[in-house]
Parts: structure tokens; sequence; C-alpha cells
């Protein structure tokens, strides 16, 4: 949405810019990828990786914690049992993944014009995760609310640059913790026709997302089709845990997607080296989806990752720097080898508020993101201080930036308009392009248009408030909350999901764990 309210003095040129930003802005369900992907390694790098990813799945293991059923699979399928360590005979893990695991999958949203194709030549943009605080320009940090939630909700679904509604998008503290997923889950229905993600706090959280996803969609659709993608983390290093293997496992069994991504802070949860980390990412995305294969064959997963580094000073978590893009940019290349989906990337900063180091920071991770080849972009707006607070500012900064991606990726224009020649042949030496025909043709869609930036002279910028680029985006959100229309939801299934939330509720008591 563009930005209405305007100075009288301005009004009508400020109109006609609102109206070419708007005209230039298309909201499509992802993003078509029509540029190579950024290679680091060569074909020997990569295959020293593997080959180490597999020492470490033969002689040291991973291990699969308080969950029997796991290593039930596990032994019957050839892997080596000692307690709770599984170690895996070489090769084992990628054949089982490489057998049944999909390279690409469509998740259904519940306006089939908002499906997405995650794998393959294919990029999905999804809000930041996970957040127990928000911040704004207004209030500053605090705890956030389900008020919050349903506002980055609406703000997700109103941007033309973000094509999933996420999943956790901050916490909401006001809602006890065993019950904050009922309402999580009903504000991406509710307020959005995005696809949304799972509850994976606990598998009777995951069974609850699945059956209210059944209430949407209807049981048989489930059984079909894949209408959820979750997020699953190893508990690195190289551990998965009861909560995490209940939920995927509860997934799995729904056919519904997770995306098994190892958790690293490299340097504490894995070694100081870029090759290092990336082995260890490999031998832990690649047990976790072998355990999904074998839960249900075919079950679609996506490789994930999230590793960033540690200050070697402080041991605190920094983002945007160029040891985490590599390791992207090698998991991306090693996922593709695999044949499956890869997810990583987004807005990460460190930053406490949406200043140069959240912009700088973010840029960096969000363009090597996109040249990686990540599929699912996790965490691509409102990501603030390491991943404590979801910023409204900062959500809409990002979103802006993501739109710059999408140009990107779509490639260079060699068409026969592209090429211009009729525009050199009119205007000739020592003449300006403004006035020439093949200008006043493509003006509107040429070169991208940022809805938060301003590139005015320094008397119109002092003229129109003096206005720093978050405090543009602090206008920006406001009225896009203001326009904000729900997208139509059957009378029917809203009263079924909401009467299915009142009785689960009333089931048990209210806790804070």
């Amino acid at each position: 949405m563009v930005e209405r309210k305007r100075r009288r003095k301005h009004g009508g040129r400020s109109s006609k810019m609102a109206a070419r930003q708007s005209s230039s802005v298309s909201s499509t369900p992802f993003i078509e990828r029509n540029i190579p992907y950024y290679e680091i390694l060569s074909e020997e790098g990569l295959a020293l990786i593997e080959n180490n990813a597999e020492v470490l799945l033969e002689e040291i293991g991973i291990d699969f914690r308080d969950f029997p059923e796991a290593l039930t699979l596990f032994k019957e399928a050839g892997a080596d049992i000692d307690g709770e360590r599984v170690r895996f005979p070489k090769g084992l893990c990628r054949g089982i993944v490489q057998a049944t695991a999909p390279s690409e999958y469509t998740q259904h949203a519940r306006n089939p014009r908002r499906n997405v194709i995650i794998g393959g030549p294919r990029t999905v943009l999804v809000p930041a995760y996970g957040s127990p605080f928000v911040r704004d320009l207004d209030k500053g940090r605090r705890y956030a609310t389900i008020e919050d939630f349903k506002n980055f909700v609406k703000l997700a679904y109103m941007s033309p640059h973000l094509h999933h509604s996420g999943g956790t998008i901050c916490e909401p503290v006001d809602v006890p913790v065993n019950k904050r997923h009922f309402d999580m889950i009903y504000s991406h229905i509710k307020y959005s026709d995005k696809p949304f993600m799972g509850s994976v706090t606990h598998p009777d959280r995951a069974a609850d997302t699945v059956a209210m996803a059944k209430i949407l969609f209807g049981e048989k659709f489930i059984e079909e089709n894949t209408v959820l993608t979750s997020l699953i983390n190893a508990n690195s290093p190289l551990t998965f845990d009861a909560t995490m293997l209940g939920s995927a496992t509860v997934y799995a069994k729904n056919n519904q997607a997770t995306m098994i991504s190892p958790f690293i802070l490299a340097g504490a949860m894995s070694p100081v080296s870029v090759v290092g980390t990336v082995t260890q990412i490999l031998a832990e995305a690649l047990a976790g989806m072998a355990y999904i294969q074998l839960v249900k064959p075919g079950a679609p997963v996506i490789f994930g990752t999230f590793a960033s580094a540690v200050s070697m000073q402080t041991g605190a978590p920094t983002f945007g720097t160029p040891e985490p893009s590599q390791i992207m940019t090698i998991a991306g290349a090693l996922a593709r080898r695999l044949g499956v989906p890869f997810r990583s990337g987004g807005g990460l900063c460190a930053s406490k508020i949406p200043d140069a180091q959240a912009a700088y920071e973010s840029a960096n991770t969000l363009q090597a993101s996109a040249l990686a080849g990540v599929n699912f972009m996790l965490h691509t707006a409102g990501w603030l201080e390491g991943g404590l607070s979801m910023g409204y500012e900062k959500f809409i900064m990002d979103a802006d930036q993501a739109g710059m991606l999408k140009v990107l990726l779509n490639g260079v224009d060699l068409t026969e308009n592209g090429q211009a020649l009729d525009a050199f042949r009119e205007i000739g030496p020592g003449a300006h392009f403004l006035g020439a025909e093949h200008t006043q043709n493509n003006f509107e869609a040429a070169f991208y248009r940022s809805e938060v930036a301003d590139n005015n002279s320094f008397e119109q910028w002092e003229q129109e408030g003096s206005l720093d680029c978050a405090m543009r985006a602090n206008k920006k959100w406001k009225q896009m909350l203001s326009d904000y229309k729900a997208p139509d939801l059957d009378p029917g299934i809203d009263e079924a999901l909401l009467e299915y939330i009142a009785k689960r509720k009333s089931e048990f008591a209210d806790r804070d764990y």
C-alpha cells in the first residue's frame, strides 16, 4: 500500500508519485529465478565436504534423545544404535533422502492464487520468526502481544513482496504458552490467505495445527496435499531432541512439509572454520531428513540452515559478516546436489534499532541469500537484535529490500525493447533520453522504486519534514494497518475453527511452558 496522507502544497506531485509506485509493484506468489547460482567452491571442494559429513555420521554419529521411535526406524534401516547415539554407514542417509524426498513441492494456500512452489529455480520470501519482543518508534521495545502478532500477519498479507504468512512472527506473551498456538494459527488463517507455518513447540500443538488445517482445507485434501511447512531445528551440535522429533513426526505422518534446520552459532555450536561448520550442517540435515523419509517416504523436506558466528571477544552472535554468507552459499550448492529444496537467509542483523547497522547487515544477508539460491527465505522481514525483537519499521524496510530481490532474480531483459536500439537511433550523440519514445513507453516500470527511500533534493526533503527512513517506514506501516481489509473466510469454517479452539482450550489448564 502507498502512503496516502500528503501535504497540501505538494499534493499533486505526491499523488502522481504514489500512483507510479503502486503501478510498479506487482504481487506474485513466488519469485522465478532467471539468473545463475553464485558458486564459491569447485566440485572437488563440495565433494570433500560431503565425504567429511559422511565421516561425522559414521564415526561420531547423531544423538536422537528421548525418542525411541527414531531409534527403531534407524535400526531397521541399517544404522548402528548405541543408547541414543545413531551411527550411519556411509551413504545411508543420503541414499534414503535421494530415494524418496521430492525435489520440490507445492504448499497450498487457502487462496489458490497464493500457492507457492518450494524448490527448483524459485524463491519464497517469508517474515521473521520467533521474537519475544517487538519494537516501534512510538512505544519502543516491549513484550509482544497477540495484537502485535495479528498486526504482523496483516502486514505480511498486504506486502506484495512477501509470499508467505510465516509462523511464529512474534511470541504473544499475553497468551498462555500452552495455548497460544491456537491463537497464532487462527490469526494466520483469519487475517491472511497466504500459506503459513505450523506450531512445533510440542507434538500436541503440531497435531492441533494439522486438525485446524483439516477444518480449513478438508481432511481428504490434507491427505493428498501439503498445506503446512514447519521449522524443525536440530539441537546443535549433532543432536535432535524429543520436542522437535515429535512435532516433525506429526507433520510427516500427515504428509506436511518440514524444514530440517541446524541452528548454529559458529565458534560455539560448531567449529570456527567455514568448512567445519558446513560439514556439521550437512551431517545434521541429512540425518534429520532421512528420519522424515523413514516416517513417511515422500513427505516434503527442506534442507535448512541457520548459521551465524559468535564474536570471539564477547561470545555474542554476529550477523551480516562474510563467513555466514560463505556457509550459506556452500550449503545451497550441497542442497542442489542432494536434490532437495534449501532454506536459509533473511534480513538478519544484531542492531537493536532500525539504523545503519541494521540496514547493512540485513542487506548483506538478503543479497547473499538470493544469490546462493535460497528457496524458502525465513526471516526476510522484521528481524532485529539477533532475533529477539520484531521491528515494525524494520519489517517495512526489509520488505522493500525483498522487492529489490525480485528484480535481481528476474534477470536481464534481452528482448528488442530491452536492447533499446530504437532509443539510440532516435536520440543520437549529445542529447538526453528523457524525452525519447522508448523512455516514455517504459518509464512507469523502469527501475525499482523504493517505497521508503527518499531521493529528492535536500530542500524538498527538509520541507517535507526531514524524515529519515525509519520515520517514513513508521508512517507506512500505520497506513497499511489502517487500510487493511481481511480476505474473505467462509463463515462456516470460521465458526468450526472457533469451536475447535474453545473446546481444546477447555480441556487443560493454562501453563507457562
